[in-house]
């Protein structure tokens, strides 16, 4: 049933698809041949007027040249879309990980504790909202390099969600079950360790997959201001050369890549599921 369901929802996926790949394709044909264009034309842009976005013939063609090579190196800007990408998501995972290794411990520590989630709560409601690339001056100023500074962006970025979901995930524990725990003499260490954090890993999970979504989005703004490699600062550079069929290229694969880590993410939380 399940199986059934998968494939006819994907079937309809390909003809949207292919549906809207087609409009897309037709609405971008070249209108036919006219009389050539005077001079007080030109001079009112009616050239510019002509041009329009690359159909998806145009973009797969350029897609597969870009793919055939992905890791060419011809200099500081020329770089193949798949070093570009890498250097993304070295900075991600970078900040991601660093950002977990922060927020899950502390968000244990306020889900269990009422005096530490008072204490601790108006510091996280203050700087939560603040967009992560207002940081990014203050960054640059302090550690003085581009990449760490990114980097430090995206632990910014992704710490909240996760704090915010481990600490509502471990209060939320059933209170039961941490008493059948004192029952038994366990340490708080063993309590968090063998009941609290089994209880509360979907919810933590949920909170990485927050997290490395709001990552993924940031990197590629973050890149656009500090520049040098990534794919924010190839699609950013990739525009001022007026190449839209890289541009387009490059927020299709940015599109697959985020999807890709999101899945990943969903993976784990459904085999954490599964063994609860």
């Amino acid at each position: 049933m399940v199986a059934s369901l998968n494939a006819r929802a994907m079937l309809v996926s390909l003809v949207i698809l292919l549906v809207l790949g087609g409009l897309w394709e037709a609405l971008n044909q070249p209108p036919p041949a006219s009389k050539q264009l005077t001079e007080y034309e030109l001079m009112m842009g009616a050239a510019d007027q002509q041009a329009r976005v690359p159909p998806p013939s145009k973009v797969l063609a350029h897609a597969w040249k870009e793919l055939s090579n992905p890791f060419y190196d011809a200099g500081p800007n020329d770089k193949g879309i798949g070093i570009q990408l890498a250097y993304s998501l070295y900075r991600v995972i970078t900040g991601f990980v660093a950002a977990a290794l922060v927020a899950i411990p502390l968000g244990f520590v306020i889900g269990m504790s009422p005096l530490m989630h008072r204490a601790l709560n108006p510091f996280i409601q203050v700087l939560r909202p603040i967009s992560p690339l207002a940081w990014m001056p203050l960054a640059l100023f302090v550690i003085r390099d581009s990449e760490q500074s990114a980097i430090f962006v995206i632990f910014i970025c992704s710490i909240w969600p996760m704090l915010i979901n481990t600490a509502f995930g471990v209060a939320n524990v059933r209170s039961d079950w941490v008493n059948v725990a004192r029952t038994h003499e366990l340490s708080q260490l063993q309590t968090a360790f063998q009941v609290i954090l089994p209880a509360a890993a979907p919810t933590i999970l949920t909170g990485m997959r927050i997290s490395i979504g709001i990552a993924w989005l940031v990197i590629v703004a973050a890149e656009m201001l500090v520049g040098g490699t990534g794919i924010g600062y190839y699609v950013w550079n990739e525009w001022n050369n007026l190449d839209l069929n890289s541009v387009i290229f490059s927020i299709l694969m940015i599109g697959i890549i985020g999807m890709l880590l999101d899945m990943a993410l969903g993976t784990v939380a459904k085999l954490v599921e599964y063994e609860e």
